[in-house]
């Protein structure tokens, strides 16, 4: 990848190579140094609201590289890295970890392995904003929550090491009673397209009003449902057992189920954080290119149903 033309002379330059802030500023905005990304990430997305078994933060990438242009994503699956080297991304931020689980070898005779050399070999950082994307304000759940149009939202479980409003999950309420039917029927509208769609657990024609939702996998998390009183829980990730044992402690069929595509689910928040990332670094003077990712890395390609 071509380094950004900066076009500083050798006259133009003070004191060891850098530019006094009055010429800097004649010209324009600058490119950050990945560094100082990581500073603004860190501002949106403290790495203190990540679980403790996440793994979060730098995982490629020279922390004085500097960055003009930033892609989004939620998987750092081999199409996406290529995405986002072909598009000349400096910095790739997915939601979810390439090495999550420990590793003894990064060869590229494994795709983790091509993963990495392919970042590294292409000058493109990569970035997890992960568990401390899901919990913090303006996070992957409030997302969730602000597009299904809830209101008076509080997190269903208050981060350890965050301010009260920050935690896994959120709990809130329509403006006014819907059917079951018509709010999946919402639900299903703002979530992109994806082979598996939107299943539903509960009488269609069911009155709902405080919703509780999850971006993701968020089977762990019905007692707080509950504790929460709410009429449905939106999640992903929905396993036979844990939704067969919410269906049985069900109190009058509450709380109804909905459950969406993982993939779907926090591709909302994207668009969300790039527009979040960009303010920050432009507000410390940095201008920066920032685009989400076209590719849908949801990992299902067509479902056959009865019928």
């Amino acid at each position: 990848m071509e380094s950004a033309d900066t076009g500083v002379t050798d006259a133009d330059k003070h004191d060891g190579g850098t530019l006094t802030g009055e010429d800097a500023a004649a010209d324009g905005p600058a490119a950050p140094t990945l560094g100082q990304v990581l500073l603004a990430v860190e501002e949106l997305w403290p790495e203190s609201l990540a679980e403790n078994w996440d793994e979060v933060g730098l995982v490629a990438g020279h922390p004085s590289a500097p960055v003009t242009r930033v892609m989004f994503a939620v998987d750092p699956t081999l199409t996406v890295i290529e995405e986002a080297v072909e598009w000349g991304a400096d910095l790739l931020i997915t939601h979810h970890p390439l090495l999550l689980k420990g590793v003894t070898s990064v060869a590229a005779t494994t795709a983790k392995g091509q993963a990495i050399h392919r970042l590294i070999e292409s000058g493109t950082a990569l970035l997890t904003v992960h568990t401390n994307g899901d919990s913090a304000v303006g996070g992957v759940s409030d997302v969730l929550a602000d597009a299904l149009g809830l209101e008076g939202v509080v997190p269903l479980t208050v981060a350890a090491n965050g301010l009260p409003e920050e935690g896994i999950g959120r709990v809130g309420d329509l403006a006014d009673v819907m059917s079951l039917g018509d709010f999946a029927a919402r639900v299903f509208g703002i979530l992109p397209s994806v082979a598996g769609g939107v299943r539903v657990s509960g009488d269609k024609d069911g009155l709902v009003r405080r919703i509780a939702v999850c971006g993701g996998a968020g089977d762990s998390l019905f007692n707080e449902v509950r504790a929460n009183n709410a009429d449905v829980y939106v999640t992903a990730d929905l396993r036979h057992h844990p939704a067969s044992e919410a269906r049985e402690a069900a109190v009058n069929g509450r709380p109804y189920l909905i459950d969406v595509s993982h993939f779907a689910s926090e591709w909302l928040w994207l668009p969300a954080a790039a527009s979040a990332l960009g303010n920050v670094l432009a507000d410390q003077g940095h201008d920066v290119e920032i685009q989400v990712s076209t590719t849908n890395s949801d990992p299902w390609d067509f479902i056959l149903t009865p019928g």
